[in-house]
């Protein structure tokens, strides 16, 4: 008799364990297809950042872009010499000086915040206003604003920078063909082609290659509900942005919900055109957990924050505190870890 216990026991403990260990199977098996249909649904919408951003009027070599590097971080290219394009683009703290807006040569504030110059290369427009079309554009816009870097005239820069000790020689090594190569349009190509070496891939770049594991399960969550919620409206691409311009504000007014000290018309101050009132471009959300504050103003300092009132005022939908999160655990998937290259983060020596 006790025989025959210890065997019914051991009979019912071999089932027991099998049982457990098909669950556990059946479990892994489902994650494991779950995981496959949401990579199939991540790479239906988004793709993997390139990792070269090219313009074939922009030839590239490492003359151009040490002197753009040289040139990003130079103070002589504001008119009193107190700010450079690192002031307001601080490549240190993912392209931001994370400022609502950013100070000027004279120590006076624009009206927008200045945004990451991270992968902005491959944006297809630049500004808040969508008003240059690249960034070989972009570069000399600031330079000559006279509440950013002040500089008068184009002549006045390439006159400072012939007298310094460097730059005549810098400009002719980058571009060897010129007779007379230190031109503002030359100090533009040379930023920009610089600005072009500033992409940041991330996890979420290895996920859309692949690798199931890149993204923990809330990041997973999020992307279903960033999908499903319908932010891909606007946050889609390898930028999940930049390549279009929106009416920000579709479900309402968004200073309503920013709470903006001053009410931005967006492009329309541009063009003057009904059709492009409070019009901005839609940013991309690569980073977009380092580059606080928020919207065209600075004027929201929480991400969380952020992703409830596009909810509301552009998709009409209010997010459940646990989609919220969700999708804020999503967006830090998109940051790159350590930034751009680490040789890029200060001034050339």
């Amino acid at each position: 008799m006790k025989y025959a216990i210890q065997i019914l026991f051991s009979i019912f403990l071999i089932s027991l364990i099998s049982c457990s260990n098909n669950e556990n199977n059946t479990q892994t098996k489902d994650t494991s297809e779950a995981d496959k249909a949401l990579l199939e649904k991540g790479n239906t919408y988004f793709s993997a950042l390139p990792l070269i951003a090219k313009n074939p009027d922009n030839i590239k070599s490492k003359e151009k872009i040490d002197l753009g590097h040289k040139l990003y971080f130079d103070t002589q290219l504001s008119k009193d010499q107190t700010i450079s394009c690192n002031s307001c683009h601080d490549l240190a703290t993912y392209g931001v000086d994370r400022e609502a807006t950013s100070l000027g040569d004279d120590g006076g504030r624009g009206d927008r915040n200045s945004p990451t110059v991270l992968n902005a290369a491959l944006h297809t427009t630049q500004f808040w206003d969508g008003r240059s079309k690249d960034v070989e554009e972009q570069a000399g816009l600031p330079i000559l604003n006279p509440v950013e870097m002040a500089i008068p005239n184009e002549a006045f820069l390439v006159d400072r920078l012939k007298q310094d000790s460097e730059y005549p020689e810098l400009f002719k090594n980058a571009f060897p063909d010129q007779e007379d190569p230190l031109t503002y349009e030359n100090i533009r190509l040379a930023i920009s082609l610089f600005e072009r070496e500033l992409l940041t891939p991330s996890p979420f770049d290895v996920f859309l290659k692949g690798d199931l594991a890149a993204l923990n399960d809330k990041q997973k969550e999020g992307l279903n509900d960033f999908v499903e919620v319908g932010c891909i409206t606007c946050h889609s691409g390898p930028l999940l942005g930049g390549n279009m311009l929106q009416k920000f504000g579709v479900y309402g007014d968004y200073w309503e919900h920013t709470q903006s000290s001053a009410i931005d018309e967006g492009r329309f101050k541009e063009t003057k055109k009904e059709s492009d009132m409070y019009m901005f471009k839609v940013p991309s959300l690569r980073n977009i957990s380092e580059t606080y504050p928020y919207f065209h103003d600075g004027s929201v300092a929480s991400l969380k924050d952020a992703i409830q009132i596009m909810s509301e005022v552009q998709l009409n939908k209010t997010l459940s505190p646990e989609q919220v999160d969700n999708i804020n655990e999503f967006l830090i998937s998109l940051t790159a870890k350590d930034g751009v290259k680490k040789e890029y983060q200060t001034a050339p020596i």
